[in-house]
């Protein structure tokens, strides 16, 4: 049977990253050598790590003054070198879900922690507006996705201070104004590689705002200076994020990737409107491209259990929501292929038709 994966993380990734990788296992780039037991030293792999920093620039028109380099690790290590780094007195947290709870608890270590905005008030459903902005903050954090309940930013904030950015789930998915943010950083593990490397693009001036003495591994400035290779960065993963930010370039970039997000995000949430059987979880305006969240309809939340066989019985993998919520989610990252949201589209329509 066919199989249509819509797991939230580690997630799909092209087949055209997936074969270069099988072929690399066993022989990487002519040298007879596995990637799995290359040296990170070697000019080939250095053409890896370079290549794969300029098709990041590319794809997101990333400004000269700003540096990318790749660490060890997931996302979550994050959550406390960001304020170890730059909180001095006193940082902004829009708290949209458990991964800005989660990077609000770290900063606590740091300094004072001012909760700009929350969504918290109707479990996570909506993205805040229109909130101000204190001019005295030393940054403030957002995470433009969130997976959990299925909400996105859809445009880049203003901020009158340094605006850092957790894309780990929407990352390359859509065109960004990269300037307006001081710090974007993720984990590879949703759309770009397998776990274990993150991503990290910054603005010059921020290496200059350090906070704190810190350990050498904490510090950015480790990072920028030794260009991703302070010590030995996770190979594996960075290659496959090289060919699969080659297979974005290929397909034709930005514009294209979002094209094709938006039409599979339309497909689905069409669906979940027309469909008797279930129910939307996020406001309308704030609704996730990369992570569909919905429920069985009220009065249908009994059948819950029978969906979810139905659906796995269909072929649907990773369709169940996440622990916390309940419910389902298909994660529409941006190698999860049309067919795959029109395959899931059908299994519900079949089950309306079974309970009518």
């Amino acid at each position: 049977m066919k199989k249509y994966n819509f797991y939230a993380g580690p997630s799909i990734l092209p087949d055209a990253a997936l074969e270069a990788a099988a072929k690399a296992i066993f022989d990487f780039d002519g040298t007879g050598v596995s990637l799995l037991s290359i040296s990170h030293r070697t000019k080939e792999f250095q053409s890896v790590l370079d290549e794969a920093k300029s098709l990041f620039r590319e794809l997101l028109n990333i400004p000269d003054n700003y540096k990318i380099y790749f660490v060890g690790g997931g996302a979550s290590t994050q959550f406390f070198h960001i304020p170890a780094n730059f909180l001095k007195t006193k940082a902004g947290y829009v708290n949209t879900g458990v991964w800005t709870k989660k990077a609000i608890k770290e900063a606590k270590f740091y300094g004072e922690v001012d909760v700009t905005a929350s969504s918290e008030d109707r479990n996570f459903s909506y993205i805040p507006k229109d909130f101000a902005i204190p001019a005295d903050l030393d940054y403030l954090y957002i995470c433009t996705n969130n997976t959990i309940y299925g909400t996105e930013y859809k445009c880049d904030i203003d901020s009158p201070v340094p605006l850092i950015a957790d894309m780990s789930s929407d990352i390359l998915s859509r065109p960004i104004d990269v300037s307006k943010y001081a710090l974007i950083y993720g984990g590879a593990q949703k759309n770009l590689a397998p776990a274990g490397v993150a991503f990290v693009i910054i603005r010059d001036d921020m290496l200059e705002r350090v906070a704190r003495p810190l350990p050498t591994m904490m510090n950015v400035n480790t990072h920028v200076d030794n260009d991703s290779m302070f010590n030995t960065p996770p190979v594996f993963p960075i290659f496959v994020l090289r060919e699969t930010l080659r297979w974005m370039k290929s397909i034709g970039g930005m514009d294209e990737m979002y094209r094709r997000n938006k039409e599979k995000a339309a497909l689905l949430y069409d669906e979940i409107d027309r469909n008797t059987m279930f129910r939307g979880t996020a406001a309308e305006e704030d609704r996730s491209l990369m992570n569909i969240c919905f429920v069985m309809a009220e009065g249908r939340e009994d059948l819950a259990p029978e969906f979810l066989e139905f659906a796995q019985s269909r072929g649907m993998v990773g369709v169940k929501g996440h622990r916390l919520v309940g419910g389902f989610r298909a994660s529409c990252y941006n190698a999860c292929p049309k067919e795959s949201v029109e395959a899931l589209v059908a299994c519900m329509r079949e089950f309306e038709e079974k309970h009518k």
